[in-house]
């Protein structure tokens, strides 16, 4: 039963999100996010530190999937981003995690079946795959898909289609996952 925590980094807002995988079964076991809000710089990434090993203390995950930092126009949000997603690492190396990563249109493609698919589609899909009672926030549904898209990625195989409603599957060679 792997736990996989995936995270959408941030320096203002970092979601998380753990699912567990059972077979090709996949289970919903946490997701949120950590407001660092516009304090100190250094503290902020502290804060996404911290808030990300208590996280991993409280619910073990075996391995961490995040986000690939992309180019913004603006270089100094870009910089910003990937202070953070090193917060991120930092935490999940420091817990003796494996830490993999995927470009924002690979976890687009794996669980929406369109690598530019826009965030309420991300969302959407995370609720019908997870079966969540509610729709999860964009940040929360980004790390979830994360997680989700190294689980369709790794050795465990192609974990979507079990999930999804009938009408919905496809095949992992890029088909869509549509109404």
């Amino acid at each position: 039963m792997p736990r996989i925590l995936g995270i959408d980094p941030g320096s203002r807002k970092t979601g998380f999100g753990i699912i567990e995988l059972e077979g090709k079964k996949i289970k919903h076991v946490i997701n949120g996010r950590l407001l660092v809000g516009d304090g100190d710089f250094a503290d902020r990434l502290r804060q996404i530190f911290v808030g990300l090993t208590d996280i991993i203390e409280r619910y073990q995950p075996e391995m961490m999937a995040i986000e690939k930092v992309f180019l913004h126009k603006n270089a100094d949000s870009a910089l910003k981003l990937g202070q953070a997603r090193g917060a991120a690492i930092c935490a999940a190396v420091s817990q003796n995690l494996t830490v993999h990563e995927y470009s924002a249109t690979q976890i687009k493609k794996s669980v929406v079946g369109n690598g530019h698919a826009k965030k309420d589609q991300v969302q959407y899909m995370m609720s019908v795959i997870l079966s969540l009672p509610d729709m999860p926030e964009e940040d929360a549904a980004d790390a979830l898909a994360c997680a989700m898209t190294h689980a369709n990625f790794a050795s465990v195989g192609n974990v979507l289609n079990s999930k999804l409603p009938e009408g919905m599957r496809t095949s992992r060679r890029g088909g869509r996952y549509s109404r």
